[in-house]
């Protein structure tokens, strides 16, 4: 079955005016990493690529038709010249308040798609706006925002978002991790401190991030933390699959008084090194003793080499620059290069 990406023009492949008409060429000018994206994909790829766009009565109903006005047909010359070749454009010429079944997100002119023959699960709709979103939710497919450098990893090299569910007589986990995210996150664990602390993993790590955790809180915390950090553990390594392309390693940052130190590597081999210590029982809702206990058992859990030093006065701020510390070495090893797409080590795997 055939792949395909679905790509809208105006907001995605070239940059959109504030009219939000591309009528003249002096509007017209590519995203930037758009055409390097693109032949990138039309080299090392298979999917299909079919342009869709909205057009508000202006533009051609069909490929390969040639009245197509005149930056439009410039775009494909250049695309063209960069080996990149549309297997189909549609454009729908309808005006937003007509509400025809042929206009996004509607799916009427992308029918044909919706046959065997097209592996729509597995293909993408990317696009600058909220009816691009919508329009891949109704065909069936997945969904990319037009960050051209991200489109090209996750469309060559795969995504890599897991999720974990972990039930046991103490705790009730489900755990997502997008490591190609946003930052975005959603964070329940019943314990306001830590949740806060998990929010600076996916903000400075920009990894999507989704904890709940239902936990024996009457017992005390440690069940909880523990399991969280092995469930997100878990959900690390799937996500990392054969680390082909991977940086591997990361490395500190200053938080005001304090100096926090994180450097990880994704080698296979757990092992923490933790000098941290702190004057104060709890911070928040949290004993400050648990924190060892987190990190030793992500560690294992992810099966890397952790190494954390702080030094400083306020235990609030060791703590939280520990977390931005690791989120930040996090980054920089998950960073893939799908032009260099081979596993990081010597040994021949990780």
């Amino acid at each position: 079955m055939k792949k395909i990406l679905f790509i809208d023009r105006d907001g995605t492949i070239l940059r959109e005016p504030a009219d939000e008409q591309i009528d003249s060429y002096e509007k017209f000018q590519f995203l930037p990493g758009c055409i390097g994206a693109l032949s990138f994909i039309a080299r090392h790829t298979d999917y299909l690529l079919v342009m869709v766009s909205n057009q508000d009565g202006l533009g051609t109903a069909s490929y390969p038709e040639q009245d197509f006005w005149p930056t439009q047909n410039l775009m494909v010359e250049i695309l063209h010249g960069e080996g990149v070749e549309f297997d189909a454009i549609h454009i729908d010429r309808s005006f937003p308040e007509q509400h025809l079944p042929t206009r996004k997100p509607g799916t009427a002119m992308l029918t044909p798609y919706l046959s065997d023959a097209f592996d729509i699960a597995n293909s993408y709709v990317i696009g600058d706006r909220e009816s691009d979103r919508q329009l891949a939710e109704n065909l069936g497919c997945k969904y990319l925002f037009p960050d051209w450098e991200k489109v090209r990893e996750v469309v060559c090299a795969g995504e890599r978002t897991v999720s974990v569910t972990r039930k046991t007589a103490e705790t009730d986990i489900h755990v997502s991790v997008n490591l190609d995210g946003q930052g975005k996150s959603d964070i329940q664990t019943g314990l306001g401190f830590f949740d806060h602390m998990l929010e600076q993993i996916a903000r400075h790590g920009n990894v999507d991030l989704t904890v709940r955790c239902q936990g024996d809180l009457h017992v005390d915390e440690h069940h909880t933390i523990e399991d969280v950090a092995l469930a997100l553990g878990e959900c690390i390594l799937k996500a990392l699959g054969d680390k082909r392309g991977i940086e591997r390693y990361g490395y500190c940052l200053p938080m005001d008084d304090c100096l926090c130190q994180v450097s990880l590597d994704f080698g296979g081999r757990p092992w923490l090194v933790w000098q941290a210590d702190f004057h104060r029982e709890r911070v928040g809702d949290m004993p400050t003793e648990m924190f060892l206990h987190f990190w030793k058992s992500l560690s294992d859990s992810a099966r890397m080499n952790l190494n954390i030093q702080a030094e400083g006065q306020n235990e609030h701020h060791k703590i939280e620059g520990i977390f931005k510390a690791f989120a930040r070495a996090l980054k920089m090893a998950v960073k893939r290069d799908v032009e260099h797409f081979v596993l990081p080590s010597s040994k021949g795997v990780l």
